[in-house]
């Protein structure tokens, strides 16, 4: 059987924790900030749990991690 290929798109966006979550780092941090808010803008620098839905896909896209 061939190896499977590491999806690198998806390979530098997520990651797997500890206990097997896929985190993800969320949108709307890369321009406009000043219309932010403090809290908000902090709680946007946390690595988020991505959706369970999303874990068989993910799964196929990083088979090694």
């Amino acid at each position: 059987m061939a190896k499977l290929k590491t999806n690198k798109g998806a390979a530098k966006r997520f990651r797997k924790s500890k206990g097997g979550k896929w985190m993800h780092k969320p949108s709307n941090k890369r321009h406009i900030m000043t219309s932010k808010r403090r809290k908000r803008k902090r709680q946007l620098s946390q690595a988020q749990v991505g959706s369970p839905a999303d874990r068989k896909s993910l799964q196929r896209l990083l088979p090694y991690t």
